[in-house]
């Protein structure tokens, strides 16, 4: 059979290898599949809630206390007083590309309940390593706070950070630092403060709404998975091409075939006619 090769280790080791350069092609393909997914459920989140009239706080606390991915970007309306005194600021916290930090605050709602808000992105200082140089005050008194709902991010196991500031915005830990209880499940981003200060923090960037190449590289990760296969398929014929010859080649040698003695006696004749035409020539022109 032309394609008996096939069966030798040699060549199902070469089947293995490319099988497993698919497989690790498609789960690549896949992980690119599942960012993408997660691309477009985010985008979707943001266009359903970002831009939604604020809702009391009273129909959605539930949310603050437990976190919905659903309820993300939610907009909330909160009425109550800081308590600056517990405010803390984040690290290693980049807005548009450029590193800073953000500031949180403690908020004690009308009802008694107290929330975190992060008032927003401060870039790095100039004066002491580490710190901003600033951290404008929130307004003092009753304020009135819109904020968009976050879940509260995971701890950074082995991260410190110095007194004053959080490494994450790990709402149980910043809860055991103060003296009365906290909403741990979500945290409010700001989006409008009254009355409004004289200085207050950057708002952080809206998040893109944009897919990213995720689709385009779960493509070309299948691509290459099927050209694995394409590889070693081609690969073979021509394997299966050079045994044809090489059979062929041993077909000529054999003293037994006459065939190959037919054509070689039909080269003979050949070049004995082209010797005689080019005698004759020569002769013509008295040569």
């Amino acid at each position: 059979m032309t394609y008996r090769f096939l069966l030798t280790r040699r060549w199902l080791g070469f089947l293995i290898l490319a099988a497993v350069v698919a497989a690790a092609c498609a789960g690549l393909s896949k992980w690119q599949m599942d960012r993408r997914n997660q691309a477009v459920t985010e985008i979707r989140r943001v266009q359903q809630n970002y831009e939604k009239s604020p809702v009391p706080f009273e129909q959605v606390k539930q949310y603050f206390s437990v976190a919905d991915p659903d309820m993300k970007w939610t907009t909330v309306s909160l009425a109550g007083h800081y308590l600056v005194q517990d405010q803390r600021i984040v690290r290693n916290r980049p807005n548009n590309s450029a590193p800073g930090y953000e500031v949180l605050v403690p908020f004690r709602l009308r009802s008694g309940e107290t929330v975190v808000v992060n008032r927003g992105w401060l870039p790095i200082g100039n004066v002491k390593p580490g710190y901003p140089d600033a951290v404008p005050s929130p307004p003092a008194g009753n304020v009135e706070v819109v904020v968009r709902i976050k879940a509260s991010e995971q701890t950074l196991d082995g991260r410190t950070a110095p007194e004053g500031q959080l490494p994450s915005i790990a709402l149980p830990d910043y809860a055991r630092q103060l003296e009365y209880p906290l909403l741990t499940g979500s945290y409010g981003l700001m989006a409008s403060e009254s009355p409004a200060p004289d200085v207050a923090p950057e708002q952080l960037a809206m998040p893109a709404v944009q897919e990213g190449s995720n689709l385009s590289y779960a493509m070309q990760w299948l691509t290459f998975g099927i050209l694995a296969f394409v590889g070693f398929g081609y690969t073979a014929r021509q394997q299966a091409r050079i045994a044809r010859e090489e059979r062929e080649d041993q077909a000529q040698g054999d003293p037994q075939d006459p065939a190959p003695k037919i054509r070689l006696e039909e080269k003979a004749r050949k070049r004995n006619t082209s010797d005689d035409e080019e005698d004759a020539l020569l002769d013509r022109m008295g040569l």
